[in-house]
């Protein structure tokens, strides 16, 4: 038997056993969710379709992962005003199997299983690890920077035209702070600023000329 179902906008159709990807519930792993939302059930030629759900007819899941599906990148240029902006987005999602594809309002037969609590002797055990993980990651060394910073006061790169605040904030981080070190960039300098960081070369070359005028 097959049925048709509707979760977080989107419709479905599923059978026993299947293992689907659906828009995010609520639930941990292990419990058992019951989908109401069933737009259509049968089996072979014979379909019964809902108006628009078929009454007391209902399709019950296990919950096998609650995570995020892949990252989406969304990128967006203006042409000729040297901005740039790009962000990524993880959808929430939960990984569920069929179980029972239930009609006529009967009752689920599968139940989630007892959790079971941990001992305290084995959180005691538990402890010393999370504190040492813990000291591990705060004592984890922070990315390089892609160039160090001269010494002395940095410049004013806003100056620079198509250096906004965010952008000067972001060289600032990657150790470039002076109009002498963008004019002394080389070709390999603006390949590697290119790869790294959100600003095209040809932005970079433009930077390079006008911070040689500004260095002098």
């Amino acid at each position: 038997m097959f049925a048709v179902i509707k979760t977080g906008g989107k419709q479905y159709r599923v059978v026993a056993n299947d293992v689907l990807k659906i828009e995010k519930v609520a639930g941990e792993v292990g419990d058992f969710i019951e989908i109401g939302q069933v737009l259509a059930h049968g089996e072979g030629d014979d379909v019964t379709f809902g108006v628009p759900f078929v009454e007391g007819a209902t399709v019950s899941a296990e919950v096998v992962l609650q995570g995020r599906a892949k990252t989406v990148i969304a990128f967006k240029k203006r042409r000729r005003q040297n901005s740039r902006r790009k962000h990524g987005h993880r959808q929430h999602e939960t990984t569920v199997r069929i179980a029972e594809i239930l009609l006529a309002g009967a009752k689920a037969s599968k139940k989630p299983a007892a959790k079971k609590e941990a001992a305290p002797a084995a959180e005691k055990d538990a402890a010393p690890a999370k504190k040492a993980k813990a000291a591990k990651a705060d004592a984890a060394p922070q990315a390089a920077s892609l160039f160090t910073a001269p010494a002395g006061e940095p410049d004013d790169l806003t100056t620079i035209k198509g250096i906004g605040p965010v952008a000067a904030g972001q060289l600032k981080e990657q150790g470039i702070t002076t109009f002498a070190q963008i004019a002394a960039f080389t070709d390999a300098d603006i390949a590697k600023i290119d790869e790294a960081m959100p600003f095209s070369a040809d932005q970079i070359g433009d930077w390079r000329e006008q911070a040689k005028a500004l260095a002098k």
